[in-house]
């Protein structure tokens, strides 16, 4: 949902709300007040009917001494920033929102005349909606469950306090996942196609629809890797073993799943299910998106569980997933022949699900969803989402878990300042390569692209952060450990919006090698206003900690007083220059409702 409020002395608050998160930009124009402004005071009104300040982080400088300070209220300690985020908000519920633009003295502060939005979250649950979005955290290693949970992982937790640990990771993203399940009745099927399959509670729900005369058929990885560790040991097939020992635990017959092992140097990517109801057996639902059925897939890096009810989508999933039940592709002993005319089959197969969108006219993309799996024959689709990235006409967000792609960066590489913002989120922070061809130049805001990059406080900060949170005293996630969701954001505030999801990378191998699925969706505000919103929560997380390690490790301050508010308002430069902070507000202010 997007709201604006009436104009309040020259203030206008623009508002987002997506189902855990509601996003603002604060306009100030006209604001008469600018000069000697300390910032907001944020209050907020929920269904209880009673106002409350929220709280925020930093604190003005006068209180520094006092012990144990962590947290302070906003009434008095104000947010020093035109851009704000509640990521307290939960689903289906309204809240009014006053923010209070403070003058004067810092221990004797005045509050102005608010301005004032309500706004809806939108539903988490809902049998009415096309498309529900499930995020889990993906913060494993903050501050937040580090002061919640002691920064341990729930494995090391017992009875109450695992569960709960469980549950705040996840964020209902679990809860959906056995919901779909849940939701087969007797004489329906679930057809499930999964590269890992090692989390036992969604096998185990998997086994119980089975018992209760739900048709159950998985494809699972099954591709024997001949590898050895770094001590030249032989290691075992990954995700292989895994899935097998999971399905046996569960109690899965072998007649109920199949082992994907052709082309098994190609990764076998996909986390889907789809719904087949009744006795006609109608494709009605598919739950698909980044998550591994995984303990660190659920509770550990970033994720994104999409549920779709669309009998088109659900079709053409299900076509998708018949041609891979048959393991199609290139089987061991084959000869070179032999393996190429099976694989071109195969990608001829896959693409007359869906052909190539044309990355020429990309005003061509059918509004609603569009589903495209993958292997293909080129890289026509991945040129497709470099392009909505390259071509937006305001902003783009895109989330990579193994880096940017070269062609992508290529695209980039001649924009300036003047071009669409865009915000990328890395699993790590890109660098110049001198071995690599061009371009092998990181991207900066010179492109106009600015990044965030999973990372944790190497040490605790300021007053108010004073919990190291290290991602591997979770032993979640060793491969991945902070971003592995896979979306792309296209202009996500105008009036026809492009969301790309699901399984694949944005990379080569991902378009033309592996199976992968993603889906397409053009036009709905609703959908993408959840992932906008998501996606400030997980940038802004990790853009704060990459720039404190980064002036950090180079003995710099970031100019902010030191960590503490800034009274001389200072602070308001970055808008006034239009810089970074700058062109994240313009994205509300051009927004359309």
């Amino acid at each position: 949902m997007r709201k604006s409020s009436t104009m309040t002395n020259g203030y206008r608050v623009h508002a987002v709300s997506g189902t855990n998160t509601i996003s603002f930009g604060i306009e100030f124009k006209d604001a008469l007040t600018i000069k000697g402004l300390h910032g907001f005071a944020m209050e907020r009104k929920g269904p209880d009917g009673k106002w409350y300040f929220k709280d925020g982080f930093k604190l003005f400088r006068y209180m520094e001494h006092e012990p144990n300070v962590s947290r302070v209220s906003t009434k008095d300690h104000p947010v020093q920033s035109f851009v704000w985020d509640d990521f307290t908000c939960k689903p289906e519920t309204t809240y009014t929102y006053r923010f209070h633009p403070v003058k004067g003295d810092p221990q004797n502060l005045e509050r102005l005349q608010p301005v004032e939005v309500t706004i809806s979250t939108e539903a988490l649950f809902s049998k009415d909606a096309t498309h529900q979005i499930f995020f889990n955290r993906g913060v494993a290693s903050s501050q937040a469950y580090a002061l919640k949970f002691n920064n341990q992982s729930p494995e090391q937790l017992e009875g109450k306090e695992k569960k709960e640990a469980l549950e705040w990771l996840s964020r209902s993203l679990d809860e959906a996942l056995l919901g779909f399940v849940d939701n087969a009745k007797k004489g329906d099927t679930i057809l499930g196609c999964f590269y890992e399959f090692r989390y036992l509670p969604i096998a185990d729900a998997l086994k119980n629809a089975l018992d209760r005369g739900v048709d159950v058929k998985l494809i699972v990885d099954g591709k024997v890797n001949e590898s050895t560790d770094k001590n030249g040991k032989f290691t075992a097939s990954f995700p292989r073993e895994d899935n097998i020992r999971t399905l046996k635990d569960a109690g899965i017959p072998k007649a109920n799943y199949k082992l994907r092992e052709a082309n098994k140097n190609n990764i076998q990517h996909n986390k889907f299910m789809v719904l087949l109801k009744g006795e006609k057996q109608k494709p009605t639902e598919v739950f698909t998106g980044s998550t591994n059925i995984s303990n660190g897939g659920i509770h550990g890096q970033t994720n994104v569980g999409h549920w779709v009810r669309d009998e088109e989508v659900a079709t053409n999933f299900y076509t998708y997933w018949n041609i891979l039940h048959k393991d199609p592709g290139a089987k061991a002993n084959d000869d070179r022949s032999t393996a190429l005319k099976k694989n071109k089959a195969f990608k001829n197969e896959v693409m007359a699900i869906q052909e190539d969108l044309d990355p020429d006219d990309l005003n061509a993309i059918p509004n609603g969803t569009t589903t495209i799996f993958s292997p293909r024959a080129g890289i026509t689709m991945l040129t497709v989402y470099n392009r909505l990235v390259d071509t937006s006409k305001v902003s783009a967000g895109i989330t990579l878990a193994f880096g940017i792609n070269k062609d992508l960066k290529s695209a980039l590489v001649d924009n300036d300042e003047n071009g669409p913002v865009i915000f990328m989120l890395l699993e790590k922070k890109d660098k110049a390569n001198a071995r690599a061809k061009d371009p092998f130049v990181p991207l900066t805001w010179k492109h106009n692209v600015y990044q965030a990059y999973g990372s944790y406080l190497k040490d605790p900060l300021y007053a108010w952060t004073k919990v190291e949170t290290n991602p591997q005293n979770m032993k979640l996630n060793f491969h991945v450990s902070y971003v592995h969701s896979k979306f792309l954001l296209h202009d996500p505030l105008s009036d026809t919006p492009i969301i790309v999801t699901g399984s694949a990378n944005f990379s080569d191998p991902s378009t033309r090698s592996n199976d992968e699925n993603m889906l397409v969706i053009k036009g709905d505000k609703r959908v993408a206003d959840i992932y906008f919103t998501e996606f400030n929560r997980l940038y802004n997380h990790y853009y704060f900690r990459g720039v404190a390690n980064d002036l950090k490790d180079k003995k710099k301050t970031d100019n902010t007083n030191d960590g503490y508010l800034d009274e001389n308002q200072d602070w308001q430069k970055a808008y006034l220059n239009k810089q970074y902070k700058w062109k994240r507000l313009k994205m509300f202010i051009d927004m359309k409702t």
